[in-house]
């Protein structure tokens, strides 16, 4: 089990710049499968960026370019810095990790509680 908790976001302009952090509440060395979605309101839930198994990095199409993720895993954070921000990356960033629990064999997805993110004038 584990527990995300995301911190960075805000009001930011056109063309501005934000770093989003996720804090894990355990060791996430041996975690691959950890990034950031957003969900605008009326959307689905999207993929922002994530890392995957074999040290591969997946982009949303709408952020490529623009948006680079990254992680510590000396202090357990994963970070999304953000730039060029448009008024369309205004949402709700969400910290997501999925985790192999053991006794049962299956993955579990945890969800961090979510973080504002409004780019505006």
């Amino acid at each position: 089990q584990v527990q995300l908790v995301e911190s960075g976001g805000g009001l930011v302009q056109p063309g501005g710049s934000l770093r989003l952090s996720c804090a894990a509440s355990r060791s996430i060395f041996s975690i691959n499968a950890m990034g950031w979605y957003r969900q605008a309101p009326g959307k689905e839930r999207e993929l922002v960026a994530a890392f995957a198994s074999g040290g591969i990095t997946n982009y949303g199409d709408s952020v490529k370019g623009r948006f680079t993720i990254s992680r510590d895993n000396a202090k357990n954070a994963v970070y999304l810095q953000m730039n060029s921000l448009k008024p369309e990356d205004t949402a709700v960033y969400y910290c997501h990790t999925r985790i192999l629990d053991r006794a049962t064999m299956t993955h579990i997805n945890y969800w961090g509680q979510g973080t504002q993110v409004t780019v505006s004038s």
